[in-house]
């Protein structure tokens, strides 16, 4: 008989934020799969759980571990999945193992955690009812501004990942695209250091450039548009239906 997957939700900072399920979990398992094992055995130390590790599975590792891993759940082993901080598979590894258990019949379980974006979205103050989630902005600056266009005109609540060294530049692109939406920036969450900054993006971004550097994991809620940041007159509007097209973008869906 085939084992169990166990997606398990580890802290994102604060070890405390771990449930008696998870911990549980862990001892259980016949193997924990981590992202990075330093980061795992951190956790484990700390709760008294002897280290198991299998393979590790982390980005660009995938095409090559999950077999190795779904080979041990096939001959009878529960394995535990843990990313190392938060959710599995939320701007973490996973998915294919995950695809690759689905499609072979192999169970899998999720076990309830921690996730940056929404410990964010919570407390941002912004609606919460009704959101986007688009997890890691791109890299690459024209496909990060690609992104960030398409949310003019969003009525829903939007949260994102941004690394720190990019943020100067991607806080610009959102204040050229619109300026006066409320933003909030929370960073170091559960952490010594945690930070909410409030206001719009332009006042955000102003506060980011004010200081020498912003440090750890960024995450941005970005408030809806409320019709605020459609362009109404019809020759600017117009323009931007040929900047769309002249970036790639296909007629309809510039139009849209």
């Amino acid at each position: 008989m085939a084992g169990t997957l166990y997606l398990c939700a580890t802290p994102i900072g604060n070890l405390e934020d771990v449930t008696l399920r998870v911990l549980r979990v862990l001892r259980e398992v016949d193997l924990i799969v981590a992202e990075d094992t330093r980061h795992t055995e951190a956790l484990l130390r700390r709760y008294g759980i002897p280290p198991k590790f299998g393979p590790s599975l982390y980005e660009g590792a995938e095409r090559e571990r999950v077999p190795l891993i779904l080979a041990e759940l096939e001959a009878g082993k529960d394995v535990a999945l843990v990313a190392d901080a938060g959710t599995p598979l939320i701007s973490d590894p996973g998915y294919p193992l995950v695809r690759a258990c689905v499609e072979a019949g192999i169970r899998v379980v999720p076990v309830p955690g921690p996730a940056a974006f929404l410990a964010a979205l919570v407390a941002s103050g912004l609606p919460t009812d009704s959101f986007v989630f688009l997890g890691m902005l791109p890299r690459k600056r024209g496909h990060r501004r690609e992104v960030l266009e398409g949310l003019i005109g969003e009525d829903r609540t939007c949260v994102m990942y941004e690394s720190p060294h990019r943020l100067r530049e991607t806080l610009g692109m959102m204040a050229e695209l619109y300026p006066h939406r409320p933003l909030v920036l929370a960073r170091e969450l559960t952490k010594a250091h945690e930070e909410f900054l409030r206001g719009t993006v332009t006042e955000v971004l102003a506060e980011v450039e004010r200081r020498e550097a912003i440090k750890g994991e960024v995450v941005l809620v970005l408030g809806g548009d409320g019709g605020g940041g459609r362009i109404p007159d019809e020759e600017l509007l117009r323009d931007f239906y040929e900047l769309l097209l002249s970036r790639g973008r296909d007629p309809r869906g510039a139009l849209r």
